[in-house]
């Protein structure tokens, strides 16, 4: 729950609104953090302390557990525009994040990376409104190869550059 705090408060910049340990009958307890992503919406994440039933130890990379390619499910935020999504990029990478390159989605460009937990997340830019009957209705796409999207393969190859990791010197 620390590198989880830490990533959404010190990397994404959201501030943690409410902190709860909630004490279990059975025994153990679980600490639950409220994170506000803006917009009047919170994201909130929940651990497990010796809690009966519930292991010590556990992926919580939401795709990876289901067995689904890493970016099935995953939390998107609004950038708000297309500077302030390259500006985002730009943050990212700074602070050692893979992010991919800007995906056009036709109605969107985004990023993708992932937090500590190993859970997919993305910034948007929506470029038109959405919501439209066109919107809301399937529609079919161009074919897409599911190899793009089978796990951390997904977000390592749409990265252009990776940011260069310091020569080791003898000391």
């Amino acid at each position: 729950m620390d590198k989880t705090r830490d990533f959404y408060e010190n990397v994404l910049g959201f501030k943690a609104v409410r902190c709860d340990i909630i004490k279990i009958k059975e025994g153990g307890h679980v600490r639950h953090i409220f994170f506000d992503t803006g917009k009047d919406q919170l994201l909130a994440f929940m651990e497990a302390n010796d809690v009966p039933g519930i292991p010590g130890e556990y992926d919580a990379g939401i795709n990876k557990g289901l067995g689904v390619p890493g970016a099935f499910y995953h939390f998107a935020f609004e950038a708000g525009s297309m500077a302030g999504l390259t500006a985002k990029r730009e943050e990212l990478i700074g602070k050692g994040l893979m992010v991919t390159d800007v995906v056009d989605h036709e109605w969107a460009q985004s990023i993708y990376f992932m937090d500590p937990n190993g859970i997919s997340l993305e910034y948007c830019f929506l470029t038109r409104d959405v919501g439209t009957q066109d919107d809301v209705t399937m529609q079919q796409r161009a074919e897409i190869s599911i190899e793009r999207w089978m796990g951390d393969n997904y977000i390592k190859s749409r990265v252009s550059s990776l940011k260069k990791e310091p020569a080791l010197t003898p000391d």
